[in-house]
């Protein structure tokens, strides 16, 4: 599932102000705190200060000052959200859907090896954005970007590859022990294809047997369908290469700040403002009800109930993340003057 990419700065910040655009069909009622499921049990203090990484950049005449007290702000966390917010539920026809999406580490070398053959590219400096591009088949089969001097770095697996492309960013793990970390860089413009959906279709596995895991056993054990089933998603991703990020950081996100494992949340720009907190109340089988940060965004998370929970770096993360298509609530948290403009007491 192509779930989210770290946008670049640009991208972020037009995302920022896409807050509203379908506002005028979507239901809107606002509740008090006391409606939030779990409200009292959070750890507001660490929501606050995942909030304050990316509250700077709300350029905003009703944003800024909560900002300001933010920073200054030395008492109760969960008095601070309360006396500067409201809770704002907001539906637009589609039931709450949770997924989640994390940070991979995967094995490569700088540069090609028998090991060590499947290249990460940076992206051409001829591609444009919005432009349909190369297929994946193209630049994988035909190879139409070698010798171009492109390579950020090799790795021994194809599926793994693409599995980095779906989630944006990464970590690539050097034979000396030392590390690279990718981001998002552009695409090809392809729409994404979803590999598990295409082995469903095909009668391999039921929707329930689908995993990550399942995915990346099935490609090896059938070299040839595998590689034709890899070349089923068209949509290609470059990535760029990030220096000074602390190994301790989480990658980057829609907002061009790193993004903290089980308090970023990636949003619909439209219907939830990036960089507003947002209370999570997440069914399953593994529940919780949390204060999050929308901090990032993603190419399938569309509507005002759906959203992409980050779980952080590694395979437990992705594990974790794999599992999670469970349904729930989403309430933002809006500046009180932003939540009554929306809906007016009376």
């Amino acid at each position: 599932m192509f779930r989210r990419l770290g946008l670049a700065l640009a991208v972020g910040f037009a995302a920022i102000g896409a807050f509203g655009a379908e506002l005028d069909e979507a239901e809107i009622t606002i509740l008090p705190f006391s409606d939030l499921a779990g409200w009292a049990d959070d750890n507001h203090e660490a929501a606050l200060s995942v909030f304050k990484e990316t509250c700077s950049l709300l350029d905003d005449p009703q944003w800024r000052p909560i900002c300001e007290l933010a920073r200054a702000h030395d008492g109760p966390a969960k008095s601070f959200f309360e006396v500067f917010f409201r809770p704002v539920l907001i539906e637009n026809g589609s039931p709450g859907l949770f997924t989640g999406y994390y940070e991979p580490e995967i094995r490569g070398a700088r540069s090609k090896t028998p090991r060590y053959r499947y290249p990460i590219y940076r992206k051409p400096p001829e591609l444009r954005s919005g432009t349909k591009w190369y297929s994946r088949e193209a630049i994988e089969r035909d190879g139409i970007l070698e010798g171009r001097g492109l390579e950020i770095a090799w790795v021994e697996d194809p599926v793994e590859l693409q599995f980095l492309q779906i989630q944006g960013s990464g970590r690539i793990r050097l034979p000396d022990g030392s590390s690279i970390r990718v981001g998002y860089a552009g695409n090809n413009g392809h729409p994404y294809r979803s590999l598990g959906d295409e082995l469903v279709r095909q009668g391999v596995y039921t929707v329930h047997q689908v995993s990550a895991s399942v995915i990346r056993a099935w490609v090896r054990r059938n070299p040839v369908q595998g590689e034709a089933l890899l070349h089923h998603n068209p949509s290609y991703v470059f990535f760029r290469e990030i220096a000074q990020l602390p190994a301790n950081r989480g990658p980057i996100g829609a907002m061009n700040r790193s993004i903290t494992a089980l308090r970023t949340l990636a949003v619909d720009p439209r219907f939830t403002p990036l960089g507003a907190p947002v209370w999570v109340e997440k069914g399953g089988e593994d529940p919780f009800n949390r204060l999050m940060i929308a901090q990032d965004t993603g190419s399938r998370i569309k509507g005002a109930q759906r959203a992409d929970i980050f779980f952080g770096t590694g395979d437990e993360a992705g594990r974790q993340a794999g599992r999670v298509r469970d349904p729930g609530r989403l309430v933002v948290l809006l500046p009180i003057q932003r939540a009554y403009a929306l809906k007016p007491e009376g």
